[in-house]
Parts: structure tokens; sequence; C-alpha cells
């Protein structure tokens, strides 16, 4: 992005191939990068606790766009105090795949201020014929910079302004804008101006997951590309709970915050419930106000107020219950013994016709029932009720890459040509060719 704002990063972290080797989870996928710089005698990089004040310093009077920095354009003697404001430090790891610590770098002083004629422009005045989606946030907008470059504006949702949604909106900013990841939607900038808070991110313009499951985008997902999707989302999420500093809990991992690429690939959005949990607690967070969406959340989580990584893992299986059978979690259309979804697929994985709760509009062949059956055991594991028993996001990873692995080589075996030995000649009832009766000799 060429021109976001008063305070400016060079942008973009290496991309890499998406399929890594399970035994490598953490250095070979989408999420890895090659950089040991701003990395201390440790190899890591860590969040000076005065960082998550900074996000208070936001100036109302103007706006603050910007884009992650190259982890190679830091200064070799970066010092944390001299931080004034929001960092980016979001590709920054060290070469053997250990935690990106974030509010490792300053700002640099870059273009033109960007201004809210600018995102009035974009999005003509917040016009009704540009809005994409709605959320717990406010309206999500398309917008079109002068440069023709594609956006989603997400504006708060006035009536609901107050101290709340202020925090909800810095928890937002606060997030996004230490994490750059192939599978994670990319902050561009954001607006507190006056009574306006505005967030931009990239445009991610093949709608949402949910989406296409419902059939209202795209001409219906393959089992391959639902696969992909579900790998993508574990990478995503892995990096967010395994390879931040601390980590980092989503809270409201569902299929309509899964925005999809024109390539079929998924991008994780909507941080706007996103947590940083408190390195000093354990790696938990107690909290008296349940957040997330009904059919997603950890039981255990409305039980104790706990969250853990593992609520997020709790979510996925809901998800990955959602991509098999391409129902939405609560369905109050259905017959009642059938509303709740995964209670629904998990009776049936449970009495060995897991095949039945396979989505109607995917092709039943062998790969794509193995495909079906395994996911939904790993569902199972995500849908423990005692999270102790629940796999880690990046244990999800492994397996579903492993899953796909078996999928495609059964798919090429079954698209194979028969070999000529195997061919059988319907006027000799021999196979193979002119050598290959039982009475030829060579």
């Amino acid at each position: 992005m060429q021109k976001l704002g008063s305070r400016v990063y060079s942008s973009g972290a290496r991309k890499q191939d998406p399929t890594p080797n399970p035994s490598d989870f953490s250095q070979s996928s989408t999420y890895s990068a090659h950089s040991a710089v701003g990395s201390d005698s440790s190899g890591k990089f860590r969040v000076p606790k005065s960082f998550r004040g900074r996000v208070h310093g936001v100036a109302g009077s103007c706006i603050t766009c910007f884009s992650p920095r190259h982890s190679g354009a830091w200064p070799d003697d970066e010092d944390d105090d001299n931080i004034h404001d929001f960092s980016t430090s979001t590709s920054a790891w060290t070469a053997s795949g250990s935690k990106l610590k974030h509010g490792e770098a300053s700002l640099h002083e870059g273009s033109t201020a960007f201004t809210m004629a600018e995102v009035n422009g974009a999005t003509g005045n917040f016009s009704a014929a540009n809005i994409i989606g709605q959320g717990g946030f406010g309206t999500v907008y398309r917008g079109r910079l002068r440069d023709g470059s594609l956006i989603a504006v997400k504006r708060a949702k006035k009536n609901l302004f107050d101290n709340h949604v202020g925090v909800e909106f810095k928890n937002e900013i606060q997030t996004l804008s230490q994490i750059e990841h192939l599978n994670l939607v990319r902050l561009l900038g954001y607006v507190e101006y006056g009574d306006e808070r505005i967030i931009l991110v990239e445009y991610v313009a093949n709608g949402s997951l949910r989406e296409h499951l419902d059939g209202s985008r795209g001409e219906g997902l393959e089992m391959g590309q639902r696969l992909d999707i579900a790998i993508d989302v574990a990478h995503a999420i892995t990096y967010l709970h395994m390879y931040t500093d601390p980590p980092i809990i989503h809270r409201d991992v569902k299929a309509s915050n899964v925005l999809i690429t024109e390539k079929l690939r998924a991008k994780v959005g909507d941080f706007g419930f996103a947590k940083l949990t408190d390195e000093d607690s354990d790696a938990t967070h107690i909290s008296t106000q349940i957040k997330g969406t009904a059919g997603y959340l950890d039981p255990e989580y409305l039980q104790t107020y706990q969250l853990t990584e593992k609520s997020d893992v709790y979510s996925f299986g809901v998800l990955l219950v959602e991509i098999v059978s391409g129902r939405r979690p609560i369905d109050p259309k259905r017959d009642v013994r059938d509303r709740l979804t995964t209670k629904w697929a998990m009776n049936r994985f449970r009495s060995g016709n897991a095949v039945t709760a396979m989505d109607p509009r995917l092709r039943r062949n062998p790969a794509s029932v193995m495909a079906v059956e395994r996911m939904l055991a790993l569902a199972a594991e995500c849908l423990a009720p005692s999270r102790k028993s629940r796999p880690s996001m990046k244990r999800c990873g492994e397996v579903l890459w492993g899953i796909r692995k078996d999928f495609r080589d059964m798919e090429l075996s079954a698209a194979a040509p028969a070999s000529p030995s195997s061919v059988r000649h319907p006027e000799s009832g021999s196979y193979g060719g002119k050598d290959s009766s039982p009475c030829s000799t060579r």
C-alpha cells in the first residue's frame, strides 16, 4: 500500500510454501520466515509491558496509517525506549523458528497524511452500495483509493460508541498492527477522528467461507479446496498461539470470519475480540464478560470464564464440522434433535456413519469419504469437554496436512490410467499383452 498515512513502513514478509512438512511445521509453513533480526540473546523478541499502554496514545485529531516493515529493514541499534507509537514487527523471526516478540521497531516518518476526506472518497461517503458486511464492531465497506487499490473499511457503530467500543477499537488496532501472515487479514491503517473509529484492512474479494458453504458465493467447494481452507486457518491460528509473544487468542474463530481469496485460499479476519494473553498469568485469562459467537463457544470457558488457546481449538473443531457438513453450527430450521450441528455430526461419527454427515454437494468417493472420517475424528478431539484433552492448533495443522496428502494420493491413484499388465483382454480372458497368457514363455 503506497499512501496510507503520515507514518509508513516498508511492506512484506516473505511468503512460504503453504504445505509444510508436519515434522517441521513451525519452520516450513506459511507463517515461517528466515530472519534473525531483532532477537535478543535467547533468539526471542520480547514485548515491553509499556507497549500495551501505547495504544492509548492514538491521536484524536489525525489519522495514523501504516503497513508492516521488512524485518531486514530494522536499525541495528534499535532501542525499546525510543518507540513512541505502535510498531509492527510482524515478520521478525529467528532462523530457527522461535517466537515473534512484538513492539521492537520504531516508526518511520513517511508519506502524506491520509485524510478523512480520502476515506470518504474511497467509500463514496460510506455509500450503502459499498456495504459488504456487518459485524459486532460495525459496518464493513468496500473502498477504492485514488491509485485504484481496493480496501475494506470497518466503521464502528456510532450509537454503540462508548468506553467498551473504544477499548474494542484499540484492541483490534493493537492486535492487527503487530502481525503479518499470509493467512491473516492485514491491517493497512486506522482512523480515530472525532466520533469516528475506522479500521482499514486488506480487501479479500471472494466473500466468507460461510457464504461459500451456504452456496451464495462461488460454485461449491470441493473436498480438496475445503482441506486447503482448513489448513490455512490452522496455520493462521497456530501463528497467533505459538509464534507471537505473548500469545494471541482470537476468541471468535468461525466461518464468517474466514475470508476466501480468488484462488480459494483462506485469510482469518475480525480481530475485534482478540485477546493478547497476559504473559504473567500462566497463559490464561479470566474475564467476567463472555465473548464469542453462539455455537462456537468453549463450554469450559462458559463455566470458568477462563480463556486459553484451547478455547480457539474448540471453535476450530466446530469449524471443521461446518467444513465437512456445510451446515451452520446452530440450525433452527431443522428437527430439534439435529439443530446443534456438532452434536448431530458427532453422533453419526461415533456410530460409524460419518459419511452421512458429509455435505451432500460433495462428490462421494473413497478419497473424500476418507477425508470426512478423519476430519471428523480430529473435530471430535477439538470438541473434547476438557480443554486438557484437546490438541494444540499446531497439532491440528499437522493432522490436516497428513489428511490432505493422503487425499491427494488417493485422487491421483484413482485418476491414473490402468497399466498394460492390469488390462483384461476380453477375447482371450488373459491379462496384459501377447506374452501375458498363462501358457506363454520367454
